[in-house]
Order: C-alpha cells, then sequence, then structure tokens
C-alpha cells in the first residue's frame, strides 16, 4: 500500500527545495536593485546574478519555444519511457538542439545568435592571428598577463590554449567565423542531455536516465548553450563521462532505483561484464581519458570533472578502466606540453590576469551566493526540488549511480563556488557541472513530472523574455 503520509511528508520536501531556491534568486535579483549605485556597479552585471541586463522582449522564437515546450511537457514523459532506446536519444537531441535555437532566436538571430562570439573578447576574433598553431602553443603562457602589447583578448588569456585550438581547427577545415562557431557549440552542447543519459544507462540505471531526459532537454541551461563556448566544453567533458561509464559499466547491470528484470522483487548485484564489452572497455575508457584530458584544456576549472570520474566509477564498481583513462588524458597532457604549454603555469598566470580585471571589484561577498541563485536559474528549480531526493544518504550508501553523479557535481560547483575564481557569469561556466545537476529530476516521483517541467519550461520561457543575456 501507499504510505499517504510519506508521500505528502516528501511532497512538502520537493516543494521545501523549490520554494528555497526560487527565494535565494529573488533575493540575489532584489538586493542589487536595492543598493546604493556604486555598489551595483560594481558588480558589473546589469541583472545581476545574470551576466546581461534587464529589456522585457518577444522575438520570431518565441512562439516556436512555446510550442516545443508544451509538446516536452504533455507527451515527453510518455514517449521518454517507450521509445526504443536509440530513437529516444535521437529525438532527445533533435529536440533539445531545437529548444536552444528557439530560445536564442527570441533575441533574434543576429542578437541571440550571430553576434554573441562576434565580440572582441572572443576566441573567434583571434583566430586570423594565429597562423602558426606550434608557435602559438609554444608562446601561449607568455601572453596571457594583461598589459601587454600582445596580450590575448579576455576570452583565450581566461582558457587554457585548447579552446582557441578548437576554433583555429574550425577555421582551418571550412568553418571560420562567429556563425559557424556558434552552431557548433549549440550542437556540441546540445549532444550533453544525450551523454548523461547514455551514462545512466551504461551504469544500470536506464529507468533514471529516461525519466530525467525531458528535463535535461527542456533544460534553462540551454540559453546559455546558445550560444557560448562553455556550451562545447559541456558536451565534450560530458561526453568523457559518457564514454568512462561505457567502459566500466554493463548494461545488463541493475542497481537501486532501476528498472528491474520481469520477476526479479530486488534489483540483482551487478555481474561481470559480457565478453565483447570487456573486448571494448579498455579503447573507450582510453577515449574517455583523452576527452578529460582535453577538457583541463578547454577550461582550468573542468579539472573538477575528476570527481565525476570518481562517481562513475564508484557506481560501476571497478576501477578497471581506470588505467586506460588516465593513459589517455596523459597523452594530451604531453601533447601540450611537449608543444611548449605547461598546465601549472598557465593556471597560475591565468589567476594572475583575473585579479587584473574586474575581479578585484567584483565583491566576493554577493556573488559566492550570488552565482548559486544563477546555477538555480540554469538547472531549474525541478532540480532543486529533486536534490533532496537524490542526496539522500540511503541512495549514497548503495551507490545509487544517479545519486553519485548528481553529489559529484553539487561538489564540483562548491568548489569552484568556494574557490573564488568564479564571480559573476557561472550561468554559462558552470555549464559542463550543471548538466549533471539536472539528472536529480530523475528521482522525483512520475506523478510530479509532467508539474515540475511545466515549471522549468516556465522559467526558462520568463528569463529569455525579460533579459538580454550577454551570452
Amino acid at each position: 500500500m501507499i504510505d499517504i503520509a510519506d508521500h505528502r511528508t516528501r511532497f512538502r520536501g520537493e516543494l521545501l527545495g523549490a520554494v528555497s531556491a526560487a527565494l535565494l534568486v529573488a533575493i540575489a535579483f532584489t538586493v542589487p536593485q536595492l543598493a546604493g549605485e556604486s555598489w551595483r556597479r560594481s558588480l558589473f552585471a546589469a541583472a545581476a546574478p545574470i551576466f546581461g541586463h534587464w529589456s522585457p522582449h518577444i522575438g520570431w522564437g518565441t512562439l516556436p519555444a512555446l510550442m516545443l515546450s508544451a509538446v516536452v511537457v504533455v507527451q515527453g514523459p510518455a514517449l521518454s519511457g517507450r521509445l526504443p532506446w536509440r530513437r529516444l536519444l535521437t529525438v532527445g537531441y533533435l529536440t533539445a538542439v531545437g529548444w536552444a535555437f528557439a530560445l536564442a532566436l527570441v533575441d533574434g538571430w543576429r542578437r541571440g545568435f550571430t553576434a554573441r562570439l562576434a565580440d572582441g573578447h572572443e576566441y573567434p576574433a583571434e583566430v586570423p592571428g594565429v597562423t602558426d598553431i606550434p608557435a602559438m602553443l609554444d608562446s601561449f603562457a607568455g601572453r596571457i598577463v594583461d598589459g601587454q602589447p600582445d596580450s590575448w583578448t579576455t576570452h583565450v588569456s581566461g582558457h587554457p590554449p585548447g579552446a582557441l585550438l578548437f576554433f583555429v581547427a574550425l577555421d582551418r577545415i571550412g568553418l571560420g567565423g562567429s556563425t559557424w562557431a556558434g552552431i557548433v557549440c549549440v550542437l556540441a552542447g546540445s549532444s550533453a542531455p544525450i551523454a548523461v543519459a547514455v551514462a545512466l544507462r551504461a551504469l544500470g540505471a536506464e529507468d533514471r536516465a529516461r525519466r530525467a531526459l525531458p528535463f535535461l532537454v527542456l533544460a534553462p541551461a540551454a540559453i546559455w548553450i546558445a550560444v557560448s563556448a562553455d556550451a562545447l566544453f559541456a558536451g565534450v567533458t560530458a561526453w568523457a563521462v559518457a564514454l568512462l561509464a561505457v567502459a566500466a559499466g554493463t548494461r545488463s547491470a541493475h542497481f537501486a532505483g532501476s528498472a528491474p528484470a520481469p520477476g526479479i522483487d530486488r534489483p540483482p548485484v551487478p555481474g561481470p561484464a559480457p565478453l565483447t564489452a570487456r573486448r571494448t572497455a579498455i579503447p573507450v575508457a582510453f577515449a574517455a581519458g583523452v576527452l578529460f584530458g582535453f577538457g583541463i584544456y578547454l577550461n582550468y576549472g573542468l579539472i573538477l570533472m575528476g570527481l565525476l570520474a570518481v562517481a562513475v566509477l564508484l557506481g560501476a564498481r571497478t576501477a578497471r578502466p581506470l588505467l586506460p583513462a588516465v593513459l589517455g588524458a596523459l597523452v594530451v597532457v604531453a601533447g601540450f606540453t611537449a608543444a611548449g604549454f605547461w598546465w601549472l603555469d598557465g593556471y597560475h598566470l591565468v589567476v594572475e590576469r583575473y585579479y587584473q580585471g574586474i575581479a578585484t571589484t567584483r565583491p566576493y561577498g554577493y556573488w559566492w551566493w550570488g552565482n548559486l541563485a544563477a546555477t538555480v536559474c540554469a538547472v531549474g528549480l525541478a532540480t532543486a526540488a529533486a536534490l533532496a531526493r537524490a542526496l539522500s544518504p540511503s541512495r549514497l550508501r548503495t551507490l545509487d549511480p544517479a545519486a553519485l553523479l548528481v553529489a559529484a557535481a553539487v561538489c564540483a560547483v562548491a568548489a569552484a563556488d568556494l574557490s573564488g575564481l568564479s564571480k559573476a557569469e557561472t550561468e554559462r561556466i558552470w555549464l559542463p557541472f550543471d548538466i549533471w545537476l539536472l539528472a536529480a529530476t530523475a528521482f522525483l516521483p512520475r506523478e510530479h513530472v509532467r508539474p515540475w517541467l511545466a515549471v522549468q519550461a516556465g522559467g526558462a520561457l520568463l528569463l529569455i523574455h525579460l533579459l538580454l543575456t550577454n551570452w
């Protein structure tokens, strides 16, 4: 029998989580408006905690965004439960891409899309000056600190050379300019929800993957997936985690919370991987390591994705893929080091560059919690409602893979926040972590899914129509 009292208690817990998150966001938006002009200017974010400014508007993407969100809210949960796996991933990816493009077009094609990466501080602006890739890598660290005639622009200097190298490579294959850069970022970033689903299924939690997928593809984070380079970073690292999960997990394994096989009352302990899976595990783990390695050359903060890797190995109850994954990462590190860029040198220099700019003015006393409010804007109130369920001690003790991945993402966000090296703009900077926070929605009861999906969609639509974001 269903314990109605327990059900009501749990629902009150969901509401408490969502209301608390909503209050945090409301306070974070209100405080700057009530503060003095000089302090408000010190935030360097006119719509703090979001980097943008207030400008209520509608656009070409308004109607498509409304229609698509309505379809996902009404049909998404049912389709996610019954579609064959590969077809589900295809539909999910196309939906995520459509949602991101629709939200971007609310601001118009140029303002919402092509102009986002056309700014002189963005990566494409530096691409024409890179005529010799080995020379660029060798001299990269020497151009990080500001105040030199050849200092890198803001975004290039703030990241390792892998980010610039990627856009140079795009240009070399004929996809140069901000428009192509934006398209590739959207396509890569929109694949991150699919990577989360693949990871969960590989770890034996297919039911969790199916339940979370509608929330993943309809995430407010799509506002910043279209268009920022951090969407690319999120896609690369999400697939690193997914490939590690594929190497570590078995599709026949079931964990607590996954849909058990027919006739089985209790999920069985995962057994050994099939022979074919064992044969492919090493190259897949190696590929995961390559992506993890490349990730830390896209953004220094993505070293924290190691927490997600640990969560995968704990959830799969194996360390078998660790060695080939580490080797894959070391190949990337060795390549960049041989080319003349030492990661630790770059990190220390970028901290120096960080405090040469507006970071010295932005008050940590506001941004340590304003960052979290911006994160709520990106992951939505449904994620906040589900966190308590996802992080319950019983689930973590039993090594539920979905719960472990959510916990790892929470730890990554906390570490990034406490570092003080992410003051503002975290709605885009933390996209690689946010996508895993969204996996918490897998723990929402089935009867609550559609209302929370509607809340997610409503939050995203409200933000994109009230604000003009800088990213």
